[in-house]
């Protein structure tokens, strides 16, 4: 996979984890998501796994 796009989908799902999980933890407002330890739980591993993509070689 090139660099470029490894590096802008790990990007995106660190990004989109750390909203899910604000939104879950009742920080941020926003959708159905708020205040949701569901979304919590997503929200971190996905930025588990974004940072995963990134770090990979």
């Amino acid at each position: 996979m090139n660099v470029w796009i490894k590096n802008i989908v790990g990007g995106i799902m660190v990004l989109l984890g750390g909203v899910w999980f604000l939104q879950g933890i009742n920080v941020l407002p926003g959708t159905f998501m708020r205040g949701s330890t569901l979304w919590t739980v997503i929200g971190a591993l996905v930025v588990l796994a974004g940072l995963g993509v990134l770090t990979s070689f």
